[in-house]
């Protein structure tokens, strides 16, 4: 008999497959693992590092819950709000986690940022599983070598933009230092789902929490398209922009926040929106119930992915009409 299982070692390029959702290795939607990604579509890289975060530690163990999750994800007929398999021609990889010296906190960004630069270089799309929302800095750092200046689309409760000195590594102050740096366009750059102070904007527009729940989803992915315009832009989703009702497992979590149905929404929504790169991050499993945070997380990875694919134009796939009576 043909050994068709673990697709994570034995799967073709393409196609979303079948397996037992609850055996094998998990990559990340069942994806197989190469740590050279050339000629992928999309190269996954897990980033477990946490040593930069303000309150509960543990969201290096993130990448390990969402891949796990995501595997419930990987069914026949693709994800329910778009119209088929994301995978049916996008090939995409998981190139496993980012090393790096747990002691040496200091060469820390440098040593992301030359990884992210040198998986950009062969032509992948990079998608990158935090870990602490510091991490998107050194990525963003290496896409803007590449691309320029950057829009930042960030669905967060916080706007780490704090002033710092430059040298801090800190999950609330590198977009400032983005804008300072001149890695991050404030002017196409929009925080969404923002619930905390800071009366500094930067520049970057704020699309409050109570401005999502007042306007519906397709009004808020408008602004945000409108905002980020036909630029290189960046896709950074803090699972903390999620109420803890829907996502307990993370660092600094904070009330009022949205559904996981309208963060999925909005994502669906920015279908075309020319991203050069996604991150979802802050997932700190220690905290999680019965994985809800991890499958959040798992669950707009895979809106993601449907994003990558209309981005690349994968036959007969787009967004599924859904809401009739």
């Amino acid at each position: 008999m043909t050994d068709t299982t673990d697709r994570a070692f034995t799967g073709g390029a393409y196609g979303i497959g079948n397996e037992n959702w609850f055996s094998g290795a998990t990559s990340l939607f069942r994806r197989r693992y190469a740590r050279d990604p050339a000629g992928a579509d999309v190269a996954v890289m897990g980033i477990p590092f946490d040593q930069a975060v303000t309150n509960r530690p543990g969201c290096r163990f993130g990448p390990r819950a969402i891949r796990a999750a995501s595997s419930q994800l990987a069914w026949p007929g693709g994800p329910w709000r778009w119209s088929g398999d994301p995978f049916a021609a996008l090939d995409v990889v998981d190139t496993g986690d980012l090393t790096f010296d747990i002691g040496d906190l200091a060469a820390f960004p440098a040593t992301l940022e030359a990884r992210a630069a040198e998986i950009i270089a062969t032509g992948a799309k990079l998608f990158c599983l935090g870990g602490d929302h510091f991490t998107t800095y050194p990525v963003l750092k290496a896409h803007a070598a590449r691309h320029g200046p950057l829009g930042i689309v960030q669905f967060d409760s916080h706007s780490d933009t704090w002033r710092d000195n430059g040298t801090r590594i800190d999950h609330g102050t590198m977009f400032f230092q983005g804008v300072e740096d001149g890695v991050i366009d404030p002017a196409r750059s929009v925080h969404v789902g923002i619930r905390s102070a800071n009366d500094e904007t930067h520049g970057v527009t704020i699309i409050d929490a109570d401005a999502v729940a007042d306007h519906p989803p397709s009004a808020i992915a408008a602004r945000i398209r409108e905002i980020a315009g036909e630029g290189p832009s960046y896709l950074t989703f803090d699972i903390d922009v999620l109420d803890p009702a829907f996502a307990p497992g993370t660092g600094t979590p904070v009330c009022g926040g949205m559904s996981t149905n309208t963060a999925e929404r909005i994502l669906v929504a920015l279908a075309g929106v020319p991203f050069v790169g996604m991150d979802i991050v802050e997932v700190a499993p220690a905290y999680d119930v019965s994985e809800v945070t991890a499958l959040a997380a798992a669950t707009m990875a895979i809106n993601m992915m449907g994003l990558f694919a209309v981005m690349k134009g994968v036959p007969d796939f787009g967004t599924r009409a859904t809401g009739t009576l």
